[in-house]
């Protein structure tokens, strides 16, 4: 845990300092730092990357995913670094929100839909400046076991701006089978969830990317696509079929 922390410390200093240089080296700055802290946490990452060669360093793209933990921002900053939505309270965290600010999270106030569509007004703006923007359309964490319905309003971003939408899908596995331990819901904290990655034998996240989807109209199409290729195909899932959560009262915000 010290390493974890020590290391974590280093890396969010030095990564300050980032903010000035040209987008390729900034990303490949998070890139290795945001795998060496799995490595300190000794969560082992597999990526399974579907995209052509060429469109990997696409500029500009929403990237959408599944939303289990907060180790989930670390393993997809491992693949493809980007300014995340999150909801407000995480910029209110202690310490981590501070941190949150400088590197360009977007708050999203969940359940105000008046606050929605200047929020995907700010995505979309960063979107058409070249940067990519992350989002978890399920509006809070699962289990893995279970998961929420694919709200579509942050899709809208991906429209106005023009991008294509990357979609991510995130899975855990300790000693090769389904780990929930990983999972941030109910009244766990932090703390708790942390202690448990820490101690788990051989645990693995695996994030699959697929191929770019076009920015067609419909963002209620966009959501319904990402939602079926990110949850409906997940082989891992496929026997927990039966514990997916596809009604309107999934607490979700978008």
């Amino acid at each position: 845990m010290s390493a974890f922390i020590v290391f974590t410390m280093i890396a969010l200093i030095l990564g300050l300092s980032t903010l000035l240089l040209p987008r390729r080296s900034r990303h490949g700055y998070w890139r290795v730092s945001s795998r060496l802290v799995l490595a300190s946490m000794g969560v082992r990452l597999r990526v399974d990357d579907q995209r052509p060669a060429e469109s990997r360093r696409l500029r500009g793209a929403l990237i959408v995913a599944n939303h289990i933990s907060f180790l989930d921002i670390v393993a997809m900053a491992a693949v493809a670094p980007a300014r995340f939505v999150a909801k407000r309270e995480v910029l209110q965290m202690a310490g981590f929100g501070y941190v949150a600010r400088l590197f360009g999270v977007l708050p999203h106030v969940r359940g105000d839909l008046g606050g929605l569509a200047p929020g995907v007004a700010r995505a979309a703006g960063v979107l058409d400046r070249g940067r990519t923007v992350a989002v978890f359309p399920e509006g809070t964490t699962w289990c893995g076991g279970a998961s929420g319905r694919f709200r579509p309003a942050f899709f809208q971003a991906a429209v106005d701006a023009g991008v294509p939408v990357v979609p991510m899908r995130l899975t855990y596995t300790e000693v090769g089978r389904p780990a929930a331990l990983v999972g941030f819901i109910g009244e766990d904290s932090v703390g708790a969830t942390f202690s448990r990655i820490v101690a788990a034998r051989k645990l693995a996240v695996t994030v699959t990317v697929f191929d770019l989807l076009l920015p067609v109209p419909d963002r209620r199409l966009l959501a319904e696509v990402c939602e079926e290729q990110i949850i409906g195909i997940d082989p891992m899932r496929q026997s927990d079929v039966t514990l997916v959560d596809r009604s309107d009262s999934a607490p979700s915000s978008v």
